[in-house]
């Protein structure tokens, strides 16, 4: 995984001095300097320590940066650094067995991990009781897990990190691009020519010794930079690090890496045949610079100047005159030793192309011809002025932001010289970076083309080398276990290093919320919160897919689409412009059972953002041209999603549960077939649905309930009654034990989906339903985690749980499995469920209790969460203490209440499979599990046999 790192800029704030003669206020705008608070100190060993308070929540976010990524590994053993990563989190030495992915989620955290070109990152965020537990569990993770590596648990994690790969490239459309765009950018024995995840042959060659030699390199404490930001006393928190962290052996010094550029001697273009891709896709690759060079903020902006709005003049030429794709991405992309700025654009169905390439070359010769535009120059800075504050909204993000700035810009506030630079990039430098970089400079294109399709690619191209694994149904070599744990002698310590004990319970306590009502009808709910000069709000119509005509499913979706792109008054380009010089965001989206228009500015602009929200809403452009482009691109889109394993597998699952004639059997998006009809005159009658009447406003941020009610006046004008929502039959599958195969050939995995409709988020078991979940299938700590992935080493992740609608709802088990272990896989699942109530016990009782609860702790701090808060409370007539009585509940909940509540909702024989594999391969298998299997098509529909 990549921790993108925003690119920031300098804020402004208004001073108003009053002289004592009484004369008139005069207003000064001066500049002031962004910055996190922080105190930072090294301990003897060479760690480098950084600390943040925020005080805003009972939580602590803590994140230790190591120096190294893939870029430290060897031909030859590739994919090294992903990989320890992960063997990382199995044992250490004063620490129970499975203990860092089981533990910290009963403790009401939440955890993980990520490896990118140039470093590690290990991070955890949990309520401030466990705090010292966290600094137990991480210094024993970083300074003493080696010696408990065994080879039982060499060769489990391997099968995890297959599995890994096989879920993200190998399965996956255009999965294996970034492979061959590495080995073709850079030279061989670059630290880039490979990718993170690296080759599986490497993978699978590797041994303890390599394990051993790898940590004894790298994982010393004076390669780290370790960040605990959040509810903290800074003495307090020195003690406690000095104590766990301080004895951690400061390992070799890791020789220095300078930047490594590459310069391409020729322009190289490559195709591939994709067994997944149903479209074709172009990408062009320019080396460029490292992080922290200078030119690398102008090369941001170019991105955002030739593709990010639509007055860009690649999209002009690309998106809006020739048609040939829904949309252009251009960004640069910097690392620790290099850089490359990307063209990356997925084409319609059909598109050759040779003609998209040309289209760029023309988009390109008209930026040359036009230049930079000042207005856009400040569109930009003012859009990155809001994402200043959102990158920083959390404590983990300040935590990586500090981490990753002192690992690597030599300085944790380098945050504040970031934003300088950014702020100081002119229209020159923008155009010295093109001229520098992209013009006349040779790249590496890929041309990625649907099987069958070559007649696509850019002519010319030569034919890519990747390796593709073969996964064969004999799985004797593959199969793993827990095995014995290792032999040694514990590190000795002057330290106790015995699992320390809790903290004070911090209780979590819902925010204060108001409510008021417009004139117009339309309900407000909000939560003032002032830790950063920022609000996101949404407004909620009910209505949505529900309301959609009948086979014509994607017309809410479209009317969602369509009234963005201008008003009557302003052009599509016009109002993209207007929002991003108030460096806002206004989006609109709908859903099953409600249209939203959702956005976020900072608070100063909240009045020129509404106002703005309010010509949308009711002013509405209707542009033909507009509409015309807009279903192309849905259209594309849907095409694109049948390439997916895991969006067949949902749209499958509902077709089946709820049956042809309900509405959610379709997605809100629709398919190929429910879109074609659509006329932009189904988009002017569903506009008549848009009403205040039982609408909600939700906003959550740094404004008071006086200053939003007086700028939400303003929507009074929106008039409207309230539209009757229509009631469907469910009318899906009842017939008993039953499994759905659907045939993605050469699938290297099997993708699951098991389970029923459950019941509505109004239903008083609804909370209940999800308590009982929480053992089984409640994340990294859930059985099904535990057993498939930790124990079996079939899938890279398990999951289940219930999702929330007025109408009923499915409970679903869900996982992507090795492909030659979907049996197995599913007979784990089927027993698992069908004893799941005879095996809930007082434990389970006790330890789901004290999850959820301390889990409440972090669930809530960021403006999304509590928007969410004011939603569930509008959307479901929920208390405004709503989650302190769920509290109340789950602490009254007994051993059989649990079995009750399991019994009633999650009978394994009621419940459906679906699986979406290989045929050849699987077929046979999945016969074996005894339930009547019926073949469907990617669309749900059943194949006939010949």
């Amino acid at each position: 995984m990549r921790i993108l790192k925003l690119c920031l800029l300098a804020f402004s704030i208004v001073v108003i001095s009053c002289k004592d003669d009484k004369e008139n206020a005069q207003a000064e705008v001066v500049e002031k300097e962004f910055a996190i608070d922080y105190e930072k100190f090294t301990l003897g060993n060479g760690l480098e320590v950084i600390l943040h308070q925020d005080k805003s929540d009972p939580i602590v976010a803590v994140a230790t940066i190591m120096h190294v990524g893939s870029n430290r590994e060897k031909p030859g053993k590739t994919g090294f650094a992903h990989f320890f990563e992960h063997m990382s989190f199995n044992d250490s030495e004063n620490v129970p067995v499975g203990a860092n992915r089981k533990m910290i989620p009963e403790w009401g955290g939440s955890r993980n991990g990520g490896t990118s070109n140039d470093y590690t990152v290990y991070y955890e965020v949990v309520p401030k009781d466990a705090f010292e537990k966290i600094m137990w569990i991480d210094s024993d993770r970083f300074g003493y897990m080696i010696n408990t590596v065994t080879k039982a648990a060499l060769e489990r994690e391997k099968q995890v990190v297959k599995n890994e790969k096989r879920q993200r490239v190998d399965n996956a459309p255009y999965g294996y691009t970034d492979e061959i765009i590495r080995s073709n950018l850079y030279p061989e024995g670059h630290p880039y020519n490979w990718t993170v995840i690296g080759s599986l042959p490497d993978l699978q060659a590797a041994t303890i010794d390599d394990v051993k030699e790898f940590y004894n390199k790298y994982y010393g404490a004076s390669n780290a930079t370790l960040v605990i930001a959040g509810d903290i006393d800074f003495e307090e928190t020195k003690a406690l690090v000095k104590q766990w962290f301080g004895e951690i052996p400061s390992g070799p010094e890791v020789e220095i890496q300078n930047p490594k550029p590459v310069t391409l001697q020729e322009t190289k273009s490559l195709y591939f045949e994709d067994n997944f891709a149903k479209l074709p896709e172009l990408r062009m690759v320019y080396p460029t610079v490292e992080e922290y060079n200078n030119d690398s903020y102008a090369l941001q902006i170019l991105g955002q100047l030739l593709s990010g709005s639509k007055k860009s003049p690649l999209y002009q030429v690309v998106v809006e005159e020739e048609k040939l794709a829904p949309n252009i991405g251009t960004y640069q992309s910097s690392s620790e030793l290099a850089g490359e700025f990307i063209f990356r654009v997925r084409a319609n169905a059909g598109v050759d192309l040779d003609s998209l390439k040309m289209a760029i070359n023309k988009g390109l010769e008209r930026f040359e011809t036009n230049g930079v535009n000042e207005r856009d120059l400040k569109r930009i800075k003012a859009e990155l002025e809001t994402n200043l504050y959102q990158g920083i909204s959390t404590v983990l993000n300040k935590a990586f932001q500090l981490g990753m700035d002192n690992e690597f810009g030599g300085d944790p506030s380098y945050i504040t010289k970031t934003a300088k630079l950014t702020n100081a990039v002119t229209a020159y430098d923008v155009m010295r970076v093109y001229n520098k970089y992209i013009k006349g400079q040779n790249y590496v294109m890929t041309s990625v083309v649907p099987k069958g399709q070559l007649d696509l690619a850019v002519s010319n191209a030569e034919e890519a080398k990747v390796w593709i694994e073969e996964v064969k149904q004999n799985v004797a070599n593959e199969e793993v276990s827990q095995g014995e744990e290792a032999e040694y002698e514990k590190t000795p310590s002057k330290y106790d290093r015995s699992e320390p004990p809790f903290g004070d319970l911090p209780k979590f306590t819902m925010p204060e919320i108001w409510t008021a009502e417009l004139e117009n009808g339309m309900k407000l709910y909000g939560i003032e919160n002032n830790e950063i000069p920022l609000v996101q709000f949404d407004i909620t119509i009910p209505g949505g897919h529900l309301l959609d005509p009948e086979n014509k499913a994607g017309v809410a979706n479209l009317v969602s689409d369509l009234m963005m792109e201008g008003t009557a008054n302003k052009t599509p380009a016009e109002l993209e412009e207007a929002i991003g010089l108030l460096g806002a965001n206004i989006n609109m989206y709908s859903a099953n059972e409600d249209f939203h228009i959702t956005g976020s500015c900072l608070t100063k602009n909240f009045d020129e953002t509404i106002a703005l929200v309010k010509e949308i809403l009711l002013e509405p452009r209707w542009d033909e041209t507009e509409f015309i482009r807009l279903k192309q691109a849905l259209e594309t889109a849907l095409k694109d999603r049948e390439a997916n394993p895991n969006a067949i597998v949902g749209l499958v699952y509902d077709k089946i549960l709820y049956g042809d004639n309900h509405p959610f059997a379709v997605p809100a998006s629709g398919t190929l077939n429910t879109v074609q009809d659509i006329s932009i005159e189904d988009l002017k009658a569903y506009y008549t649905n848009l009403v205040p009447a039982k609408a909600s406003f939700h906003i959550a941020g740094s404004i008071t309930p006086e200053q939003t009610k007086s700028v939400l006046a303003t929507l009074n004008d929106w008039k409207g009654e309230a539209v009757a929502i229509p009631e469907y039959t469910i009318n899906g599958n009842t017939q008993k034990d039953l499994l759905f195969f659907i045939d993605v050939p050469d699938s290297k995995q099997s993708v699951l989906n098991i389970g029923k409709l459950a019941l509505s988020a109004t239903n008083p078991d609804a909370n209940n339903l999800d308590f009982a979940n929480e053992i089984i299938g409640g994340g990294s700590s859930g059985r099904l985690f535990q057993t498939l992935r930790i124990e079996k080493g079939y899938t890279y992740g398990a999951y289940s749980g219930v999702s929330n609608s007025l109408e009923m709802a499915p409970y679903t088990v869900r996982s992507s499995v090795r492909a030659n272990a979907t049996l197995k896989s599913l007979e784990i699942i089927e027993d698992m469920l069908a004893t799941y109530a005879e095996s809930f016990g007082e434990d389970e009782v006790t330890l789901t209790r004290e999850k959820l609860l301390k889990a409440n702790t972090r669930a809530y701090e960021s403006l999304g969460a509590k928007l969410s808060i004011l939603r569930n409370i509008s959307k479901y007539g929920y208390s405004q203490d709503y989650i302190e009585k769920d509290q109340e509940e789950l602490i009254a909940m007994t051993v059989e209440d649990y079995k009750n509540i399991i019994q009633k909702y999650l009978t394994e024989d009621d419940m459906i499979y679906v699986v979406v594999g290989d045929k050849a391969t699987q077929w046979d298998e999945v016969q074996k599990l005894g339930k009547t299997v019926i073949e469907l098509d990617i669309f749900g529909n059943r194949v006939v046999s010949q």
